[in-house]
């Protein structure tokens, strides 16, 4: 078999002629490869090694090339290059300011969207122990299936730290969202302020990194009634943080607590949102079911010891729980890490199925989208006006400049118009940046440091370079000779391409209104949708002080006031999940059922007040008696139970025996996102916490003014802190509101982007057909004949667009709307208007300047030629 000859280092060849001048570096390669050849009985380390040395050796003074001549004329050429640059885009207005506005406006989106998406996945990451910081999560085996809740018991926080070795530090705490506690008032001698408060355990301090401003974190919390305040409270009730260690706080008028530390305000990039801690020893004091393994509700945090294997330590947690509890368990608990649930927080049958990272995901795609179609519409207007180039470019390549050396002139080109839009788009984001904020409910700002500055660089880079390479590439491409000799036209497969890209725009644009509409009319159902009870200007406030002992003798003075149509008592605010249970018992039921059962704690007159409607039997009334042992059930919790002829019958609970007296119309008490769930309402003795007040339209202020004066005279040194139920109903959809918000304006910054692509081009096809038109206005043309001739291929284009988005916008507006129980249907208006309007934009935009062509006179269209 013939021996391959021995191939020499490609690294040291290359090197070498990129040293060695050109006329040298031939002679002196072929010169090395023969001597390369005659070392093949050498071993290979050897061969490269003398290669290498006869290579440097070779490398004398006469041999280099002239580096500094080469840099001079590239500086030159640069220099030139700019400068052409400037006098195309003077010459050439219209073009310049579509691609300026164009790519500013994209920019612009993509700098907006990229602040937004880097505070997003930069939430709860600021915590020193991020990597071994993780929250206990439970699984909860259901008829319905399996549930995921971050809350679980109380005990669970020792047990860790107790049984499992790898656990570090744990913590309890019971968060704001609990009803009830997420609002106390702290006093200061005659200073009374609201304010959020959590029940924490002991280590707290060493799980999370807020910042302790006074106080050791290892001991703040180690007596029972110390607390730790931010430094916003404390300078609310102290007007001072220094010197207040040692001194009293009251909470809700009631206990004593001695301040402990002072921590720095909570940062807005945190999930959890609070002014105040105390000790979980308070809590186990107050509420004794957080002691019971039965019961969930507190959060469970733990620091786990460097190089613990997580999959590990969960299947030794689960059996840990499985012995304790036995093999029939229903509650099966895990570790999850903590900053991954804000952007992963949603679980479908156990299991991991996304949450706020589809909305990252999404805007950061309409943030490529956005910039990708400015990016279109200078590639369009690039080789459009191609024709106005050619002699630049001809004469050029016949004074013998290489294609290399167009290209990075047209990519410069680019690069420089992208690097002006950049400028316009800083101006445009620092303009607009507190609107954005206001819209998506965060704080951002613009901190310069070399992660911005090499983020925008890079985008801005990559801008131009994308925008500038197609153009440049073909460009550059062209013969002289066919440049000089005037005989060039667009091939077939060019003039498909600028066809494709206009296509393309518009196909997103398209896409973007029909997603815009569907969005806009699921908000506007789920907020006109009738929930089953009247949230209308209805208004909460805490049950608090003085109230707590005399509910009754309040509400009858409140019902006095004008204004106020009618106020009760409850524990359920109507709006999202509040209490629940399992396990009940009833004739006929099987005893091994899970069906999940949603608590309404009310008092008497609460289920007229807000309008429920009661389907069979009665509601709870004074005039029976005694109906603290009643219970009402809605229709969904029927239902689920099976049971025929309902009232009357009994069911067993966790708080004894109670009759059926009623059953009530099912409710919407959670977002349209969920099924409807088995609830029930009964009478609460003690446990009410709010108390809800109706009031008459058109009358709110005076009434609210009333009801202020009442309460804080009655309440003396609590804060009347009211909320509208309303208000609290459309929280449950902020997130789709928002979306719904940002995607009317990126909608349109995308159609304006496009429209201003077509009005280019369509200035361009005027221009180039000028003859044309001149000739056939000669000849009897009309003003109508010759816009129907320039606007045809337009309208052609955007009639395919149409066909594209339309089947698209279906799916992505069906898989989206997926995520709701209940849903508007997609009508087929919704995307024939979509697509009716975007053909309307395009014809006024592509009319503007085929009736000023078509009505230019035919004598100016020919004297030119």
């Amino acid at each position: 078999m013939k021996s391959q000859k021995p191939t020499p280092p490609k690294l040291a060849e290359q090197f070498l002629s990129w040293l060695c001048k050109d006329e040298l570096s031939e002679e002196i390669l072929g010169d090395l490869q023969e001597y390369y050849a005659e070392l093949s009985e050498c071993p290979q380390w050897k061969r490269s090694f003398l290669y290498w040395f006869h290579v440097l050796n070779f490398l004398r003074p006469f041999a280099i090339r002239n580096f500094i001549t080469a840099n001079i004329n590239n500086h030159v050429m640069f220099k030139h290059n700019i400068i052409i640059s400037f006098r195309n885009f003077n010459r050439y207005k219209t073009s310049f300011f579509i691609n300026l506005i164009g790519l500013s406006s994209g920019l612009a989106c993509t700098f907006l969207i990229y602040l937004w998406v880097m505070d997003e996945l930069a939430v709860d990451k600021f915590h020193e122990k991020d990597s071994q910081l993780f929250q206990v999560m439970e699984n909860l085996k259901l008829d319905e299936g399996i549930r995921t809740s971050s809350e679980t018991s109380g005990p669970v926080a020792n047990f860790l730290k107790e049984e499992m070795p790898e656990v570090e530090y744990t913590a309890a705490v019971a968060p704001p969202s609990w009803p009830g506690f997420d609002n106390f008032t702290l006093s200061v001698d005659e200073k009374s302020v609201r304010a959020a408060g959590q029940y924490v355990g002991k280590d707290y301090f060493n799980i999370f990194s807020y910042e302790l401003k006074k106080g050791n974190k290892d001991q703040v919390l180690l007596d029972k009634n110390s607390i730790v305040l931010s430094e916003g409270l404390a300078m609310k009730l102290f007007k001072s943080t220094e010197g207040i260690i040692g001194k009293s706080v009251a909470l809700q008028n009631e206990r004593e607590f001695i301040i402990s530390g002072i921590f720095k305000n909570i940062p807005a990039r945190s999930s959890t949102q609070f002014d105040f801690v105390m000790s979980f020893e308070i809590l186990k004091d107050l509420q004794h079911w957080v002691n019971e393994w039965g019961n969930t509700g507190p959060k469970v945090y733990v620091i786990l010891k460097e190089d613990t294997d997580i999959k590990h330590f969960n299947n030794k947690f689960a059996a840990f729980l499985t012995k304790k509890f036995g093999d029939n368990i229903i509650r099966t608990a895990f570790l999850q890490k903590f900053s991954d649930n804000y952007l992963f927080g949603t679980y479908e049958n156990g299991v991991q199925s996304g949450g706020r990272i589809e909305y990252v995901r999404l805007f950061s795609i309409i943030a490529i989208f956005t910039l990708l179609i400015a990016c279109i519409n200078f590639i369009n207007l690039s080789t459009a006006k191609v024709s106005r180039r050619l002699k630049e470019i001809g004469i050029k390549k016949v004074v013998g400049a290489g294609r290399k050396s167009l290209v990075f002139q047209h990519i410069g080109e680019s690069i420089l118009m992208t690097c002006f839009s950049l400028i316009l788009a800083t101006i445009i984001v620092l303009l607009f940046l507190p609107q954005f904020n206001q819209i998506t409910g965060k704080q951002l700002t613009i901190n310069i440091d070399h992660n911005l500055i090499l983020s925008v660089l890079v985008i801005t880079l990559l801008t131009g370079i994308l925008a500038g390479s197609y153009p440049a590439f073909y460009l550059s491409g062209f013969k002289p000779i066919g440049i000089l000799k005037g005989g060039l036209s667009a091939s077939s497969w060019e003039i498909w391409a600028r066809k494709g890209l206009i296509v393309f725009q518009f196909t997103l644009s398209i896409l973007l209104i029909v997603c815009v509409w569907v969005v806009y009319r699921q908000i506007d159902f789920v907020q006109r949708q009738n929930l089953g009870y009247d949230r209308e200007n209805v208004i909460w406030f805490n049950v608090e002080g003085k109230l707590k002992e005399h509910t009754d003798t309040f509400l009858s003075e409140a019902k006095k006031i004008p204004g106020v149509i009618n106020v009760a008592a409850t524990a359920h605010r109507m709006v999202a999940h509040s209490w629940a249970t399992i396990g009940l018992e009833w004739e006929g039921g099987s005893p091994d059922n899970q069906i999940t059962f949603q608590i309404a704690g009310v008092d008497y007159g609460f289920i007229e007040m807000m309008g429920v409607e009661i389907k069979e039997g009665r509601s709870f009334s004074r005039d029976f008696g005694n109906d603290y042992e009643k219970i009402i059930f809605n229709e969904a919790a029927i239902e689920a139970m099976r049971l025929i002829d309902p009232v009357g019958q009994t069911v067993k609970t966790g708080m004894g025996e109670k009759e059926i007296i009623g059953i009530a119309k099912n409710f919407h008490f959670e977002s349209f996102h969920k099924e409807l769930k088995p609830l029930f309402f009964i009478l609460l003795k003690d446990g009410i916490n709010k108390v809800m007040a109706k009031i008459e339209t058109g009358k709110e202020k005076e009434a609210l003014a009333e009801l202020r004066s009442f309460y804080e005279s009655y309440n003396p040194g609590f804060v009347f802190d009211y909320q509208f139920l309303d208000d609290n109903y459309k929280e449950l959809y902020v997130a789709e509101q928002r979306v719904s918000t940002l995607s009317r304006y990126f909608a349109g910054i995308a159609i304006l982007i496009s429209c201003l692509g077509l009005f280019g081009l369509a200035a361009f096809t005027a221009e180039r057909r000028k003859k044309e038109i001149g000739l056939r206005k000669a000849m009897g043309s009309s003003v109508f004949g010759i816009v129907r001739l320039l606007s045809g291929d337009f309208t052609k284009m955007v009639g395919v667009a149409i066909v594209i988005a339309l089947p698209v916008s279906y799916f992505v507006s069906k898989s989206w709307l997926g995520e709701f129980a209940y849903k508007i249907d997609l009508r087929w208006w919704y995307f024939a208007g979509a697509g009716l309007t975007a053909l309307v934009i395009a014809w006024l935009t592509v009319g503007i300047q085929t009736i000023k062509a078509a009505r230019v006179n035919p004598t100016a269209c020919l004297k030119d030629e």
